[in-house]
């Protein structure tokens, strides 16, 4: 399969399935697809991400070959929220290394404190941090004052995660 082609195609939940189950645990294939992802065009890269995080979170062994990548792209101020919000998105399913983790975590307190971010990319932002701040307990702490910060002004969404994660810390 041409996988490139394939997301060249009108994107519809079967296209995508069959994409899925296409790549597996292949590495090489997985391979094709985080290269689709990362060289675009955007169109591109919007149509892999769907595959992409899914195959993240089944086979989070995959993607970490390509973490660095993936963390310099979403670190670039001009960034599409699309390429960010779909990073951010499988890094929640990744056990982020020790290397990585400064900038993981400096990344997503950028994206988390912006004001005009988009609400789904601090969504994800702030479960990156609570997963990393599971075995980090100060940075557990400096997570709960932002997200009890904001609270008062949060939308639904971002509410109802930041409880969650509040409550998740407390324990």
């Amino acid at each position: 399969m041409d996988i490139r082609a394939e997301l060249g195609m009108k994107p519809t939940k079967k296209q995508v399935n069959k994409i899925i189950q296409y790549i597996g645990d292949n590495p090489a294939r997985f391979s094709a697809l985080v290269d689709a992802f990362i060289q675009g065009p955007y169109r591109i890269t919007q149509r892999a991400a769907w595959p992409l995080t899914y195959c993240t979170e089944h086979y989070p062994e995959l993607i970490v070959p390509y973490l660095n990548k993936l963390v310099v792209i979403v670190s670039r101020k001009n960034a599409a929220v699309a390429v960010k919000r779909n990073v951010i998105r499988l890094l929640q399913f990744v056990d982020i290394p020790i290397r990585l983790q400064g900038r993981v975590v400096s990344i997503c307190f950028s994206l988390l404190t912006n004001q005009t971010e988009a609400i789904a990319v601090k969504v994800f932002a702030m479960t990156v941090l609570s997963n990393i701040a599971l075995k980090q307990p100060s940075l557990a702490r400096e997570l709960i004052l932002i997200l009890e910060d904001h609270l008062p002004y949060a939308s639904p969404g971002y509410r109802s995660r930041a409880l969650r994660i509040i409550a998740r810390h407390k324990k």
